[in-house]
C-alpha cells in the first residue's frame, strides 16, 4: 500500500508539472520563441525575429537557438547578437517556450520534443508544398524551370519531414534567369516577413490550417556532383540554362573530350550561330568556335550553348582552347572538335584534378 502511494504521488507531481507549464504558456503574443536553424536562409528568419523582440508592441517576447555543431551561419549571429544558444539535442524544454520555430535546419525532431510546446513548431519552407519536399527545393525550382513559387507555413509532424498542415502561403514569380542564390535571397527574405505575420495572428491560423494536397507532390534531394555533367543530346537550350542558373555558382557544369573532363565556365546561353546547313545539324556536342565573341558554341539538343572559357588541367579561355587544342587537332578528326556526354556519377576526383588554378 505504501509503495503504490508513492507511486501515485509521483504521477500526480508530474501531472502537476505539466499543468503548471501549460498554465504558464501565452494563449497569445508576444510569444516565448525556441528557433532551430543552420543555414544563411535560417538567419533571415533569425534576423527579423530579433528585431521584433526590441520592438514595441511585437510578437516575441524571448529567443532562444538551438544550432547544430560547427560554425554554421545561425549560431554565430545568435552569438553576436547575445541570444542564448542552446546544443543539439536540446536540454529538457518543459514549459519555457510557447512556440518553436525551424527553420532549414535538417534534422527531424521527435514527437516528444514537439509535444512540448503548446503551439507547436512552425516551419518556413521555399516552396509551394507539396511541390519541392526535401532539402534542396530552391535548387530544384530552377533546375525545373518553375514560373511560379513560394514559400509556406506549415506546422511541422514527427517522423517526416515538410508534410505538416499549411498555415500560410505566399506566391512568387521567378524572373527569367534568375540563380539559385538570387531566389535564395528572395524567398528568406519573403519567409521571414510571412513567419512574423503567421506568429502574430497563430491561433487563428492553426484553428484554420489545412492539411496538404494528396496530389502533387515532388521531392528535392541534394545536389550533388553527378548533377553537373551536360547530356547535349537529351538537354535542351532552356535546360542547360536552368542547371547553371541552379548549380552553376557552386558545382560548374562538366563534359568529356577525348576521354578528359573539362569543366564548362562563363556561360553566355543560347548562341546564334552562322553555319552552313550540314553544320547547323551538327551531332550533339559538336563544337564551333565564334572568334567575334570569343565563345564556344556546344550543339545540344534543339540549339547552340556557349561558354567563354573552360578548365582543362588549367583555365583557359575559348580562343586558347580552340587554338591549343580544337584547331590543330581537328582538321583530319571531326570528333576531336565534339564534347561527349558522360553519364550523371562522376566523382570528386574529376572536380579537384581540374579545378582552376
Amino acid at each position: 500500500m505504501w509503495l503504490l502511494g508513492r507511486t501515485a504521488a509521483r504521477r500526480c507531481l508530474r501531472a502537476g508539472g505539466r499543468l503548471a507549464a501549460r498554465r504558464l504558456s501565452s494563449s497569445g503574443p508576444p510569444w516565448r520563441l525556441l528557433f532551430f536553424g543552420s543555414d544563411h536562409f535560417a538567419v533571415e528568419s533569425l534576423k527579423v525575429l530579433t528585431s521584433n523582440r526590441s520592438s514595441s508592441g511585437g510578437v516575441v517576447e524571448t529567443l532562444e537557438v538551438v544550432a547544430l555543431p560547427g560554425d554554421v551561419p545561425v549560431k554565430r549571429f545568435a552569438l553576436q547578437n547575445q541570444l542564448p544558444v542552446h546544443s543539439w539535442p536540446p536540454h529538457p524544454v518543459d514549459g519555457q517556450f510557447d512556440v518553436g520555430v525551424v527553420v532549414s535546419f535538417g534534422c527531424l525532431l521527435p514527437e516528444k520534443l514537439i509535444n512540448k510546446f503548446p503551439h507547436g513548431i512552425l516551419n518556413v519552407h521555399p516552396s509551394l508544398l507539396p511541390r519541392w519536399r526535401g532539402p534542396a527545393p530552391i535548387f530544384h525550382t530552377i533546375m525545373h524551370g518553375d514560373a511560379v513559387t513560394g514559400v509556406s507555413i506549415i506546422q511541422i509532424r514527427p517522423h517526416r519531414f515538410d508534410v505538416g498542415p499549411l498555415l500560410q502561403q505566399e506566391l512568387h514569380q521567378v524572373p527569367e534567369g534568375c540563380t539559385a542564390d538570387q531566389l535564395e535571397a528572395a524567398l528568406s527574405s519573403k519567409g521571414a516577413h510571412l513567419l512574423l505575420d503567421t506568429l502574430r495572428t497563430l491561433p487563428e491560423r492553426i484553428a484554420h490550417r489545412r492539411e496538404q494536397s494528396q496530389s502533387g507532390g515532388t521531392f528535392a534531394p541534394k545536389i550533388n556532383a553527378s548533377m553537373s555533367w551536360v547530356q547535349w543530346e537529351e538537354q535542351t537550350c532552356d535546360q542547360i540554362g536552368c542547371l547553371q542558373c541552379a548549380i552553376g555558382s557552386r558545382i560548374p557544369l562538366r563534359t568529356t573530350w577525348m576521354g578528359r573532363t573539362v569543366t564548362l565556365l562563363d556561360f553566355v546561353g543560347r548562341c546564334h550561330i552562322s553555319l552552313s546547313d550540314e553544320r547547323s545539324r551538327a551531332a550533339p556536342g559538336s563544337v564551333s568556335y565564334q572568334k567575334e565573341s570569343n565563345t564556344l558554341a556546344v550543339s545540344c539538343k534543339d540549339g547552340w550553348v556557349g561558354f567563354r572559357s573552360v578548365v582543362l588541367k588549367k583555365r583557359l579561355t575559348a580562343g586558347d582552347f580552340y587554338n591549343g587544342y580544337l584547331h590543330r587537332k581537328s582538321a583530319g578528326d571531326l570528333t576531336r572538335a565534339q564534347f561527349s556526354s558522360r553519364t550523371r556519377g562522376g566523382d570528386a576526383k574529376d572536380m579537384r584534378e581540374n579545378s582552376a588554378s
